[in-house]
């Protein structure tokens, strides 16, 4: 197909993408409109977390697009009810609401925070969040995350969100006071830069939420479904949280979310939650192809070997080029580049040839990796050699 600028002109325009568009998938590879192969190392920022159009999810799309896609949420259907009962029995949780989206989902955690606040402390409503964190697009998300000048785009914000500092458990703690009702925060900061909460502060956040009686919240947008070693990030720190968030990597690339919460923290009654497509059939079935294929016997220890290999080997890339190491859980890693590159390397990686090369950076100063949960080690070791080549340009000044 020929692609001319003027053929987008009819979407509104939201970010700068380049002049090519992508007409196929597989695996860890993407295609473009004129044929050039790409190595996709983001994955739709941490969606596609079995790759470009795996069977399982073609096959279950294809087998409940014949039997029922909407019969509205006001009534069960089978693929709800078995993905609910999939997501209990592998985490802490005892109740499923169904999303679209990451934003939806912890909206409306903080609605049942709030909700639970009024019921049980006294009309509290302030939950406490951290610097850098990214809880969506909505009002109330944005105001939620930390992301710098978030705070005037769509001014005013919606109150109620003191910032704490991640890894500063007295930072926290000199938030809480008799309105707040939680602590929600991402297990990795991903937008942030790939910053981990480390097992310690999250024990230490646990204990401090108990003691004041509050909810812990974990938003596991991009963390959970396997991507960070276990299938839930929230298990690294060997805690429990009251409610999780979950999107991306839990449809595989359709749009699907889900708000999970313990039995005692379940309080919204009818009219407070809903959605004209929580729990559609269509996406809850892939919703279970994809969970029951990281349950599967060797793919979670096989996650958790590829993410060491993956983590040595930006550490030997680091060395090799005199950069500042790399950092990360499971397959959501960082490498920090020690100067502002990155969008440079994105750039350059893109527009290689023969074959393309999809990176991400978050901050000017430091790469993004996101591969699918199969990723196999020969991809890993293309992926390195290309980037080897790309940093070695740009750094002698070969690179555009």
């Amino acid at each position: 197909m020929e692609f001319k600028p003027a053929d987008a002109n009819a979407l509104m325009y939201i970010t700068p993408r380049p002049d090519i568009v992508f007409t196929e998938g597989r695996g860890m590879w993407l295609t473009d409109h004129n044929g050039k192969a790409y190595l996709d190392f983001m994955q739709g920022w941490a969606v596609n977390c079995l790759g470009h159009s795996p069977q399982c999810i073609v096959d279950a799309l294809t087998t409940q697009a014949k039997k029922l896609i909407n019969p509205s949420p006001a009534f069960y259907n089978q693929p709800m009810l078995e993905f609910a009962n999939l997501l209990t029995e592998n985490s802490c949780f005892d109740r499923v609401f169904f999303a679209n989206s990451g934003a939806e989902a912890n909206e409306g955690a903080i609605k049942l925070a709030r909700k639970w606040g009024k019921q049980h402390k006294n009309g509290a409503f302030e939950i406490i969040t951290f610097d850098h964190s990214f809880h969506g697009r909505t009002l109330a998300t944005m105001s939620a995350s930390g992301k710098p000048g978030w705070d005037t785009i769509f001014a005013p914000q919606v109150a109620g969100f003191p910032k704490a500092d991640l890894n500063d458990i007295a930072s926290v703690e000199k938030c809480i006071n008799a309105n707040t009702v939680a602590v929600m925060l991402e297990p990795v900061q991903g937008e942030g830069g790939v910053l981990p909460a480390s097992p310690e502060f999250m024990q230490a956040l646990r204990a401090l939420t108990k003691k004041h009686q509050i909810l812990l919240i974990v938003d596991e947008v991009q963390t959970g479904v396997g991507r960070c070693g276990e299938l839930f990030a929230y298990q690294l720190s060997d805690i429990e949280p009251d409610i999780m968030t979950l999107a991306k990597g839990i449809g595989g690339g359709v749009p699907l979310a889900a708000l999970l919460c313990k039995e005692e923290v379940a309080c919204f009654v009818p009219g407070d939650q809903g959605g004209t497509y929580c729990g559609n059939p269509l996406m809850t079935a892939v919703g279970t192809a994809v969970l029951k294929e990281l349950l599967s016997p060797g793919f979670m220890p096989a996650v958790r070997e590829k993410s060491a290999y993956l983590s040595s080997q930006l550490n030997a890339l680091s060395d090799q080029f005199g950069l500042d190491g790399e950092r990360g859980a499971g397959l959501l890693r960082a490498l920090k580049l020690g100067s502002d590159i990155g969008p440079q390397l994105v750039e350059a990686a893109r527009n290689m040839n023969p074959l393309g090369l999809l990176l991400n950076s978050p901050r000017p100063d430091l790469l993004r990796f996101m591969p699918a949960l199969n990723v196999t080690i020969a991809e890993i070791d293309q992926m390195i050699a290309l980037l080897a080549e790309l940093i070695r340009q740009v750094k002698s000044g070969e690179a555009v």
